[in-house]
């Protein structure tokens, strides 16, 4: 599904990225793992496509085509996810206006008829029930005035909508209680969890992955893969540590 090949990216002239390559197949949960300042964080804005990243080498496709050729809207009706580390608020777009005009502009890109107000409303209650979230929080701007739990409760709620195919979530248990934490894994694992799917989850600490088990799970220092391994890997970086590990 996403094929990551030699990647080399930088932002205002400083190499972060030198030299990636990752294969990640339908069906799978890939874990990121690695130090702070390692490019893991700028992996995913990569993928997503945000302005300021430039790519000087390497190539990646997604589903067969070049995801680099792509812009960011495209990456996002063509199955792409990104979930960020900070979700950004957005005063005076309502969660509402905000999801379903995300929604059906991903339909239309793909030949599909929009939702209906009525459906769409019926799609973003059931979605904020799965995730615990209150769904008069939907009628609130994006974001605005939530917790950080909330804020990345609310972002599990728009990947249920939206429903990728691959998702690339950055350091998503950053900021979560423990039941927050419980409730968001549930979350990826209902919302990702199929044949068809895939998820690229980037963090820092074993404790998410209690409950999203990764397929595969590898280490990024300096901007390179440096391990791969099973789950057992991250049990080993929470012991051990990354510097060595990484070594």
């Amino acid at each position: 599904m996403l094929q990551i090949d030699n990647l080399h990216a930088e932002i205002d002239g400083k190499p972060i990225l030198k030299g990636l390559s990752l294969t990640v197949n339908a069906g799978e949960v890939h874990a990121i793992m690695g130090p702070n300042g390692a490019g893991k964080s700028t992996l995913g804005y990569v993928l997503g496509g945000r302005d300021a990243y430039e790519v000087t080498d390497g190539s990646v496709s997604f589903d067969g085509e070049d995801l680099l050729e792509m812009d960011a809207h495209e990456r996002a009706a063509a199955g792409l996810f990104l979930g960020f580390q900070y979700p950004v608020e957005i005063p005076g777009v309502s969660n509402l206006q905000f999801l379903r005009e995300a929604l059906n502009s991903q339909r239309r890109a793909r030949g599909q008829e929009p939702l209906s107000g009525g459906d769409f409303l019926k799609l973003a209650r059931a979605q904020a029930s799965a995730l615990g979230m209150d769904a008069e929080m939907l009628k609130r701007p994006v974001n605005v005035g939530f917790s950080g739990g909330e804020k990345k409760r609310n972002e599990m709620v728009q990947m249920g909508i939206l429903d990728p195919r691959l998702a690339v979530l950055d350091e998503t248990d950053s900021g979560l209680d423990i039941d927050a934490l419980r409730i968001v894994g549930d979350g990826i694992n209902r919302i990702m969890r199929a044949p068809d799917k895939a998820v690229v989850l980037i963090t820092h600490y074993q404790r998410l992955l209690d409950y999203v088990r990764p397929d595969f799970v590898h280490v990024l220092a300096d901007g390179r893969i440096v391990r791969s391994g099973g789950a057992e890997l991250a049990a080993d970086l929470e012991r051990e540590g990354y510097g060595a590990i990484a070594a």
